[in-house]
């Protein structure tokens, strides 16, 4: 009998989203356990003992903490199953890990802070403009490819893609238009989302706008 599988995870995050993408492009089956983070469970407090945080791939007796190293790891552990996510070519592997290094160190950050629906004004401002930043040298990354991966869905794709269903949050309360901004960006996000893997993870943005509208109640932000 094969190792079971099981991810900790909690819906809106982006890092889980990419774990549920990369399992689902792969056809592993698994066992989803929605984490409650006000309260912990005792299997995530055990499986991750030292960040406590989701998501967590538990597969058989060994426990993989961290959404990038979870992402690498389904495509090695099932590396007999296509696709296949990481680049084969030791360069252009290098170069994926770079960008997807890039967007856990500058665009999650936004994800994170809620920098952009937490503040007014000048922060806000500033925020945006460093999120549009970020946003168009991954543009410029994926110049005229249909993927950042080539012709093929990759694993910056499956890095990237999940922080889509916040953009529409960033829009509303930050008061722009990534589209206007990052054309090429909004097409490269809507040929994911004709992928199953892509369709069937990213919640609707709506939802999780009032996910954050929620959240701006629990901190007290106007």
């Amino acid at each position: 009998m094969a190792d079971e599988v099981i991810l900790l995870d909690f819906w809106p995050s982006p890092f889980g989203m990419r774990a549920r993408i990369a399992l689902a492009e792969k056809g592993i089956e698994y066992e989803y356990r929605e984490e409650n983070l006000a309260e912990k469970s005792a299997l995530l407090l055990k499986s991750n003992p030292i960040h406590k945080q989701i998501p967590v791939l538990i597969h058989g007796e060994k426990s993989i903490c961290e959404s990038l190293i979870i992402v690498q790891y389904i495509d090695e552990a099932w590396k007999g199953k296509s696709p296949v996510l990481m680049p084969a070519e030791p360069y252009e592997r290098a170069n994926a890990r770079f960008w997807a290094d890039f967007v856990d160190k500058k665009v999650s950050y936004i994800c994170e802070s809620g920098s952009i629906w937490k503040n007014k004004g000048e922060a806000q401002e500033a925020a945006k403009k460093e999120f549009i930043e970020y946003l168009k040298l991954l543009e410029g990354e994926l110049g005229e490819k249909l993927y950042f991966g080539g012709e093929h869905f990759g694993y910056v794709d499956v890095v990237f893609v999940p922080f889509a269903c916040w953009f529409h949050t960033y829009e509303v309360h930050g008061n722009f238009s990534i589209e206007e901004e990052c054309p090429k960006l909004i097409a490269w996000v809507k040929r994911c989302m004709e992928k199953e893997s892509v369709s069937k993870t990213l919640p609707d943005p709506v939802k999780v706008h009032g996910f954050v509208g929620m959240l701006k109640k629990k901190y007290g932000v106007d």
